[in-house]
């Protein structure tokens, strides 16, 4: 693990951090949520199980989480973030693809950045449980931008996930074609934990997850 620095213009530098196996094949710029910053224990537990499945990571910080704030960034702000953390990511990746996408709202902003304007050399983005719509409050308005996105798109969501009930995320991401793809996991809500019923452990979900995200990035 080693620890990065990264500029944003318009903005104060922010935290990131760079883990990447023996012999990386792919390498994912990865956006935390809303509300828990790079070091939450899925952003590490997805960072080093991505690692063990060759694929380097590089987790950064949005600007209000390096200040201690409560109160997500602006969307032109958390976008220079992107934008610079692929910028770092691409100098530290080399030749392997490149990919970007993160948690929940990390990945809508990762979206948001590429349909506004691509994001240089990155070739896919995954969307750990994109937010469809708040909670309670079933739309797809902030899936409009999705359509500007001409690059491949994975999709990994939980079938109980209350930021995006599945009778509208189906055909959403069915409506972007071939460029997107869906993965369920089933039981698992919007932090991908599954109930005791299910008769799987969170870990174990999370190997799924992983194991999907590895392959699909590998096929791209």
């Amino acid at each position: 693990m080693e620890d990065v620095t990264i500029a944003i213009e318009g903005s104060d530098s922010v935290s990131g951090l760079w883990r990447s196996p023996a012999a990386p094949r792919a390498c994912l710029v990865l956006a935390h949520g809303a509300g828990a910053g790079m070091t939450h224990k899925f952003m590490a537990d997805t960072a080093e199980g991505l690692a063990e499945r060759g694929v380097a990571t590089l987790r950064y910080q949005f600007p209000y989480m390096e200040r201690g704030g409560k109160r997500v960034d602006a969307p032109p702000v958390a976008h220079a973030a992107v934008r610079a953390a692929v910028a770092e990511g691409r100098g530290r990746a080399g030749d392997l693809p490149l990919f970007a996408g993160g948690k929940s709202f990390g990945g809508r902003m990762t979206s948001q950045a590429q349909a506004m304007a691509p994001l240089d050399g990155v070739r896919g983005l995954v969307f750990f449980g994109f937010p469809l719509h708040l909670a309670g409050k079933p739309s797809v308005a902030r899936a409009d931008h999705l359509s500007a996105v001409a690059i491949p798109m994975l999709f990994l969501q939980g079938t109980k996930d209350l930021l995006a009930e599945r009778d509208l995320l189906e055909p959403t991401v069915a409506k972007l074609g071939k460029r997107a793809t869906l993965r369920m996991v089933d039981q698992a809500d919007h932090s991908f934990h599954v109930p005791a019923k299910a008769g799987r452990k969170d870990a174990a979900v999370l190997g799924e997850i992983l194991d999907g995200a590895a392959a699909w990035m590998a096929a791209q």
